[in-house]
């Protein structure tokens, strides 16, 4: 296995062991000359020139592209733009529109609130006895039936980490008729994903977690590349139409994932994001699995044994976990401002998560054990239970 571990381009605060790249990512070195050069050499000096000269308007396809060859997908079936939520409304609403004869989303109690959101919100706009149902995320596999037009699932559950079986629930979801749209909001840069190989129709994530491409980095949409001269975009923006500058008064389609466009490309977080990504120059998937299991195993491990007070709540079985580890602690939320205070960030997550992410780009096993030291102190000495570390912050 390749050593992976990049720590030296990365921008980390001395004396900080950093365990929330799963929420978000650090800043790599490079970024900050590459935002000043579209500042300064772009911006300042092209003004509107830059959207040719610079080819800002080519950017959400190139951009995507580097992430098609981090997700298992093809160049050219990857576009960028906008936020996570605005790409499941519109994977969700182009999946039912390929099903009109039937009216059941499905998902798992355990996806993130706002895929979930976003569903309720298209549901009642369609009316006609569309509905969202839910079950437990262990349920999903009985409950996809000739019902169901759309199975949204998120493959890496953000509060345990517990991993869906991307091939086989997709496979489930063909046999039965349905459309399949995958979130990887904690999966892309954290684990090895093959859409390609899963044959789903739809894929979603963001860019700001383990793709470090800053808070606000845009999210991506990947449309089998079969489908993408066809899938209704829904949300019919002047980018994805397919002569923009023409300024015709009805929509026409882009061709095929430019018609995933919607609204102006932010640039300056396109261009961060794409320096960003060169991070990943030469790392290879199968090997940072591994790299991050080894240390996930290390952390449970040492964990265990020093804090055992602590409840383990995401998968004990290595191969049904993504790249964090959560705990369970009554005061989940006080223990972690106390670490947060000592130069350990994880971060919490309602009811009683305690939630580390694990990135062997930055990452190795002397901060694992020294992470472990600090965890210990703050249990051992219930250095938690300070009034300041139970006042909530509006971002846990």
């Amino acid at each position: 296995m390749a050593n992976i571990l990049r720590k030296e381009q990365f921008i980390l605060p001395d004396g900080v062991i950093y365990l929330d790249g799963n929420s978000l990512g650090p800043m790599p070195r490079s970024v900050p000359a590459r935002l000043a050069g579209v500042m300064n050499e772009e911006w300042a000096q092209m003004l509107i020139g830059g959207w040719n000269k610079a080819g800002w308007m080519a950017q959400p396809s190139q951009v995507g592209s580097a992430i098609a060859g981090l997700i298992g997908a093809a160049a050219g079936s990857v576009v960028m733009g906008d936020t996570l939520s605005v790409k499941v409304y519109q994977a969700l609403a182009a999946g039912v529109k390929m099903r009109p004869e039937r009216r059941v989303i499905l998902s798992d109690k355990g996806n993130f609130p706002s895929d979930l959101y976003m569903a309720e919100g298209l549901v009642g706009l369609l009316g006609q006895g569309y509905e969202l149902r839910t079950v437990a995320p262990e349920e999903v596999a009985g409950a996809i039936t000739d019902e169901i037009a759309v199975v949204m699932l998120t493959e890496v559950d953000y509060r345990t980490g517990r991993m869906h079986d991307m091939k086989a629930l997709t496979k489930l979801a063909h046999d039965a008729g349905a459309v399949m749209v995958w979130d990887l909001a904690h999966s892309a840069g954290a684990i090895p994903v093959d859409l390609a190989a899963s044959n789903c129709e739809f894929a979603v994530g963001c860019t700001y977690k383990y793709l470090n491409g800053g808070p606000g980095a845009p999210a991506f949409i990947y449309v089998r590349p079969d489908l993408a001269d066809s899938a209704e975009p829904a949300l019919s923006g002047w980018l994805g139409h397919a002569n923009p500058f023409d300024f015709d008064l009805h929509y026409a389609p882009g061709k095929g994932i430019e018609r995933m466009r919607v609204g102006t490309p932010p640039v300056l977080q396109m261009a961060a994001l794409e320096e960003a990504l060169k991070v990943w120059d030469g790392v290879d998937m199968a090997d940072l699995r591994i790299a991050s299991l080894a240390l996930q195993e290390q952390f449970i491990k040492e964990v265990e044994q020093a804090v055992p007070q602590l409840e383990l709540a995401s998968p004990r079985d290595a191969n049904t976990r993504g790249s964090q580890v959560s705990f369970r602690f009554e005061h989940g939320y006080a223990a972690m401002q106390a670490l947060i205070d000592r130069g350990v960030i994880g971060d919490f997550r309602a009811p009683d998560i305690m939630r580390f992410g694990f990135t062997p780009l930055y990452l190795d096993a002397a901060d694992v054990t020294a992470a472990v030291a600090v965890i210990k102190d703050v249990m051992d000495n219930a250095l938690w239970d300070d009034p300041k570390y139970k006042v909530r912050s509006r971002v846990t």
